[in-house]
């Protein structure tokens, strides 16, 4: 059984192991403290309904057998602690099939949760964790060298992520092609970090060096992870460089960090293994079957990469155990934002005492600087951005958070950095407005200490009051 598995990558295993199981911890995480407000019983797109609508066979879920938000909540921590157990290593003390029954469980919960996770779980990073996730199934624990074909298909999603998404930018905006996107992208990205400021002052000759760089990351290096090493390990660190790179340049939830964790069992770490006993054959049928099954599914993929009407994030199967990925094909020139903001009146006028509700992640007040949120996913914030970009993308959950606003809603509440109307106190009325938002320049920043300069755009939503149910006053 010499040929089935690569004892060489063994260190390269553990590590991308206790990684991912920290990426799925951040997951379950974001899923247990959010979902009442966005997906809960009173939440802006109930599970209940959705589950009413959409059958079984085409969202797996439990959820679909039964649901309420104890039940979720239980799945959502239970998530979080195989996930802890995994990180400190318990698949390693465990039998070969007890400890690929532990890696199957994070999927499968993570799995019920995207399928009736809506808008607000329809991102790229979702099937990619499940993906990889049900990958990291078949990887084996301690009993086990590492399985060579599925190292294979762990650069070969690696593979399909990074040419995938600099095929969609050289297909998309044609900024991409003249390399001036970055012009603009640190600017008008979803959720700027704590440094985007500084990488949007950068002089612009660098700006191009930065995507003629990715450029060359994303359209050749990929290739050369299927190359002996140690070429596979200077491509995977490349890879690993660029995206700590991008780490650095704004929040995008766990996007580049499971890029980062994808590269890790290409490269070739110096180590010892220990001697281990061949693979038992039960094992062997079981990998190379669904390693077959998996290399079958992946020419919906192929064939879309080849398309010239390549699409980005895409799931071809319920399971998602093949997808397309892909960001930012089109970059935004100009950043609008969503202001909420709320007062006491009775009757609302423009001279009215208008107070303003502030997100944690999103831009609001000009002078608060942004954080860093990434890994961590900050899921209003980030459909707040879509809903700048046009209504149409507010419309199935934007009246909900307006009414739960007006309730005083404290899960709703909890989304937010700070509410300025308490619980028990709620506004008689709601408005938003869009704002175009820029960065300071240099001098700007030092008269003013703000890093943001906004002008009000036109009205998003009027002023609006509860009468049984959301309505404009």
């Amino acid at each position: 059984m010499e040929w089935f598995t690569a004892s060489e990558y063994w260190t390269g295993r553990l590590v991308f192991q206790r990684a991912l199981a920290g990426l799925y911890l951040v997951a379950f995480l974001a899923a247990a403290l959010q979902f009442r407000a966005l997906i809960g019983e009173r939440g802006m797109l109930p599970v209940p309904r959705f589950v009413e609508r959409v059958p079984f066979r085409r969202s797996p879920s439990l959820f679909h057998w039964h649901y309420s938000d104890r039940f979720f909540a239980v799945c959502a921590w239970a998530g979080c602690a195989v996930s802890a157990a995994l990180l400190a290593g318990l698949d390693s003390l465990l039998p070969l099939w007890g400890g690929m029954l532990l890696w199957l469980a994070p999927w499968a919960l993570y799995l019920s949760v995207v399928n009736v996770g809506q808008t607000w779980y329809a991102f790229g990073w979702e099937s990619l964790l499940l993906e990889v996730g049900f990958l990291a199934v078949l990887l084996g624990n301690d009993e086990v060298a590492p399985p060579v074909v599925v190292l294979f298909l762990l650069r070969w999603v690696l593979f399909r992520v990074e040419f995938g998404a600099g095929l969609i930018k050289m297909r998309g905006d044609a900024c991409w092609r003249k390399l001036t996107c970055l012009d603009h992208h640190h600017e008008t990205q979803p959720m700027p970090g704590p440094l985007s400021w500084f990488f949007h002052r950068l002089p612009k000759p660098l700006h191009r060096i930065e995507v003629a760089a990715n450029h060359v990351t994303q359209l050749i290096v990929p290739f050369l992870l299927f190359a002996p090493q140690p070429v596979a390990s200077v491509a995977a660190s490349l890879m690993i460089v660029t995206q700590l790179w991008l780490v650095l340049s704004g929040n995008f939830a766990w996007l580049n960090w499971i890029t980062i964790v994808l590269a890790l069992p290409a490269v070739a770490f110096p180590s010892d293994p220990p001697a281990v006993p061949d693979a038992p054959l039960w094992y062997v049928v079981v990998v190379l079957a669904v390693s077959a099954l998996l290399l079958g599914l992946g020419h919906r993929p192929v064939r879309n990469m080849l398309s010239r009407r390549q699409v980005m994030n895409r799931s071809f199967d319920p399971l998602h155990l093949v997808n397309t990925y892909g960001a930012f094909g089109s970059v935004s020139r100009i950043r609008y934002e969503v202001v909420v903001e709320g007062t006491a009146d009775e009757a609302p006028r423009k001279d009215s005492g208008w107070r303003e509700y502030e997100f944690k992640g999103k831009p609001g007040d000009p002078r608060r600087w942004p954080r860093q949120f990434a890994p961590y996913h900050l899921r209003l914030d980030w459909l707040m951005w879509f809903a700048a970009l046009s209504p149409a993308y507010a419309g199935p959950w934007f009246g909900a958070l307006v009414e739960r606003l007006l309730e005083g809603d404290r899960d709703t509440l909890r989304l937010l950095r700070r509410s300025p109307f308490p619980a028990d106190a709620p506004p008689r009325h709601i408005r938003a407005r869009l704002f175009r938002y820029r960065y300071t320049t240099w001098r700007e920043l030092r008269e003013t200490g703000a890093c943001w300069e906004r002008t009000y755009v036109r009205e998003f939503l009027p002023p609006t009051r509860l009468t049984g149910t959301a309505q404009r006053s």
